[in-house]
């Protein structure tokens, strides 16, 4: 924009300047035309004789009948027509009949410096110019035109080179201006159509904009929804399969060993209680009730605990490396990861033993669920979202949400291992 700002500057500047010329070419010649007049009245008593008086009386009329008529039909002309050429040729023969008069008329003729590349065609603009540095230096050689003497002859050759040079100086400088005028107005063009495409431009982009922001809020919308839907899975869901399962036992020993029918009991209203904790927390996006307390080790380690207990399975857990605080999100995120693991464990791998690894490994984060269950085909597995639930789709998920990955390495018979890593993003505190 900057460039477009100095190109409009520099055409504000160039129509003023040629708005000064035409009010110059306009109302000049006939400035010129009178003081030359003025001035050669006041002289003609010294260098004019009769003859020269009554030529310059006659052709001072015909000049300014010439400029009248050329100033009616001049803003109607073609530029460098066959009119302005005859304009041109006439003024300038005048105008040497003038100062072939009386020297003093040079100051008429000087207009020809200043409109021959308006009126003659490119090639004739040199000549023109020539013509009128000899009618200036005759003006100026001392004795008028024609030189009478040696000395003036001398004079008036030496004037003519030295207008003669200084008109095609001047001329080749006003070619050069003239090219690069028309470079800049080619430039002012080109910018013109340019910022006329990068207004179509923006006018594109906002439309655009207005069609992503729309996209974006119904993506948020959607990972919203896969939010609460895999915090229910792994809070609601998993927490009420394990109070069914609590009260099952229940079921089946109350009569026989109200003991221990009465500590399932009491392991049912935990379970709800914490399912009802986390529920509430999974609707308000905070972390999970096990992180409120503790760092993400000792969350780890009371949820497997809490599993080994409820599933009467023998489960262990081990951290390696630096123990370092751990961002909330990549600890909710490995939490999460390790309850939907667990659970998979109980519901389908009946393992006797289970263990769950954290290593702290400089930059990175890795957690390991292994059991020693009957394993499974990878292959054979449900599509996600189906009859199976969330599962390792949901893992997979969770850890690709903070650029991590899950793997998992099983096969039926021998066991399985899910492995999740994740980058270490430290918390600040």
């Amino acid at each position: 924009m900057k460039a477009w700002d100095t190109a409009t500057a520099h055409r504000n500047d160039m129509l003023s300047a040629e708005l000064g010329w035409e009010r110059f070419f306009r109302y000049g010649p006939y400035g010129f035309l009178g003081l030359s007049t003025l001035v050669a009245a006041v002289t003609s008593p010294l260098i004019m004789d009769r003859a020269d008086v009554y030529t310059t009386a006659v052709l001072v009329p015909v000049a300014l009948a010439l400029q009248l008529w050329w100033g009616r039909v001049r803003p109607i002309v073609v530029p460098k027509s066959r009119a302005s050429q005859f304009y041109y040729v006439a003024r300038t023969l005048i105008a040497f009949a003038l100062t072939w008069c009386n020297s003093f008329f040079s100051v008429f003729a000087i207009l020809g410096y200043f409109d021959t590349g308006r009126l003659l065609p490119r090639r004739a603009v040199r000549p023109g110019l020539l013509v009128t540095a000899a009618i200036m230096a005759g003006a100026q050689c001392g004795s008028g035109l024609p030189p009478v003497s040696l000395m003036n002859w001398v004079a008036f050759v030496a004037l003519l080179g030295l207008h003669g040079t200084l008109t095609m100086v001047f001329a080749k400088i006003g070619d050069r201006e003239a090219d690069h005028a028309r470079t800049q107005v080619d430039t002012i063009a080109e910018l013109e159509s340019a910022n006329a495409r990068l207004e179509q431009a923006l006018a594109e982009n906002a439309g655009l904009h207005a069609q992503l922001l729309v996209q974006a809020r119904e993506a948020g919308v959607a990972d919203e929804r896969r939010r609460l839907a895999a915090e229910i899975h792994d809070t609601l869901a998993q927490g009420l399969a394990g109070i069914i399962a609590q009260l099952q036992v229940v079921d089946s020993i109350g009569d026989t060993d109200p003991a221990l029918a009465r500590v399932h009991l009491d392991r049912a209203a935990a379970l709800a209680r914490h399912s009802l904790g986390e529920a509430r927390r999974s609707v308000h996006d905070l972390v999970p009730a096990a992180l409120e307390h503790d760092d993400l080790p000792g969350a780890l380690k009371r949820t497997v605990t809490d599993w080994a207990e409820r599933h009467g399975v023998r489960a262990e857990f081990t951290v390696t490396g630096t123990v370092e605080p751990v961002h909330d999100e990549i600890a909710a995120t490995l939490l999460r990861i390790a309850e939907e693991a667990l659970a998979n464990v109980g519901r389908h791998a009946g393992a006797s033993r289970a263990g769950v690894t954290l290593s702290f490994m400089g930059d990175e984060l890795t957690l390991d669920v292994r059991d020693d269950g009957c394993g499974f085909d990878p292959a054979a597995l449900p599509p996600a979202g189906g009859a199976g639930g969330f599962g390792l789709g949901g893992m997979r998920a969770r850890a690709e949400r903070i650029a991590g990955t899950v793997e998992v390495e099983t096969e039926p018979g021998r066991g399985t291992a899910v492995g999740a890593r994740v980058p270490l993003v430290r918390h600040s505190r």
